[in-house]
C-alpha cells in the first residue's frame, strides 16, 4: 500500500512537471498568435487618406477641382501682387529724383520703359503736367488721370481675387449637398434593410460627414487669401499713388523755391 502511494506520488509530479514544461514551450506561441490578430485586426481598421477621400462619394470630385483652383489662384496672385510688378524702388527714386528737379519729360519717358504698374500710372498721368499753370502744375489734371488708370487697371487685378471668395462660398454649398446625399442614402439603407445592415448605413453617414468636413476644408483657407490678397493689393496701390503725389510734391516745391529766390526783397533801396 506505502508502495503504491509512493509510485503515485512520483507519477504525480512527473506529470505536473510535464504538463507545466507544454505550457511554458507552447506560451510563446500563442502570444505571437494574439499579436498577429491584433496586427491584422488594426490593419483591417487603419485607412489611408485616399480611403476616406473616396469615402465621401462623388461630392469629393468637385471639391477636388476647388481646391486645385485654390492652390492655382493662390500661386498666381502670389506672382503678380509683388513690389517688383507694382512700385519698383528703383523705378520710384528715379522718378522721384526727376521730377524733384522738375524734368518731367525724363521722368515720362522712365516710366515708359519701366511694365511696372506705377510706370504705366506715371506714364499716363505726367503728360498732364501743366507747366503754365506755375501755382499747381496741374495736378489736378494729374490726379484725374490717375484715377481714371485705376478704374481701368484695377478690375483686372481685383477679379482674380475674387475668385477665392467664389471658391470660398461654393466648397460648403458642394459639401453640403453631398452631406444630403449621404443623409438620403443611410436613410434609404435604414428603410430598405430596417436596421440590419449597419455597415452600408455607416458608410452612407460617413460619406456625409466627409463631403462636410472637406467642404469646410476647402473654404476656410479661400477665405483667409481672399482678404490677405485684397489688402496686399490695395497696399500696393496706394503706394504707387502715395509716390504719384510725393512726384508732384517735389517738382511744385522746387518750382516754388525758384519763385522765390527769383523775387527782389522788399524794402532795399535803388542805387
Amino acid at each position: 500500500m506505502l508502495k503504491n502511494y509512493s509510485f503515485n506520488r512520483s507519477h504525480l509530479a512527473w506529470m505536473t512537471f510535464g504538463i507545466l514544461a507544454v505550457a511554458v514551450t507552447s506560451m510563446p506561441d500563442v502570444f505571437a498568435q494574439e499579436a498577429a490578430a491584433a496586427a491584422a485586426a488594426d490593419s483591417a481598421q487603419t485607412k489611408t487618406l485616399w480611403d476616406n477621400i473616396m469615402e465621401g462619394g462623388w461630392a469629393m470630385w468637385p471639391l477636388g477641382l476647388l481646391s486645385v483652383g485654390f492652390i492655382t489662384l493662390t500661386v498666381y496672385n502670389a506672382m503678380q501682387l509683388t513690389a517688383k510688378k507694382f512700385v519698383p524702388p528703383e523705378l520710384k527714386a528715379s522718378v522721384l529724383d526727376k521730377m524733384a528737379e522738375v524734368r518731367v519729360r525724363s521722368a515720362i519717358e522712365a516710366s515708359a520703359d519701366s511694365a511696372s504698374y506705377l510706370g504705366r500710372m506715371l506714364a499716363t498721368a505726367l503728360p498732364n503736367v501743366d507747366a503754365t499753370d506755375t501755382e499747381g502744375l496741374g495736378k489736378d489734371k494729374v490726379d484725374d488721370a490717375v484715377a481714371d488708370f485705376t478704374v481701368r487697371e484695377n478690375p483686372s487685378y481685383m477679379s482674380w481675387i475674387g475668385y477665392f471668395s467664389v471658391i470660398a462660398q461654393a466648397a460648403p454649398m458642394v459639401g453640403l449637398l453631398g452631406t444630403v446625399s449621404g443623409m438620403i442614402k443611410a436613410f434609404a439603407t435604414l428603410g430598405v434593410s430596417g436596421g440590419s445592415d449597419p455597415g452600408k448605413m455607416a458608410s452612407a453617414i460617413g460619406e456625409a460627414l466627409m463631403t462636410t468636413a472637406t467642404g469646410l476644408v476647402v473654404a476656410l483657407p479661400c477665405l483667409f487669401a481672399f482678404f490677405f490678397f485684397k489688402n496686399k493689393f490695395n497696399s500696393l496701390v496706394a503706394d504707387a499713388h502715395q509716390t504719384v503725389d510725393d512726384a508732384m510734391g517735389l517738382a511744385m516745391a522746387t518750382v516754388h523755391g525758384d519763385q522765390q529766390l527769383a523775387k527782389v526783397p522788399e524794402g532795399i533801396a535803388e542805387g
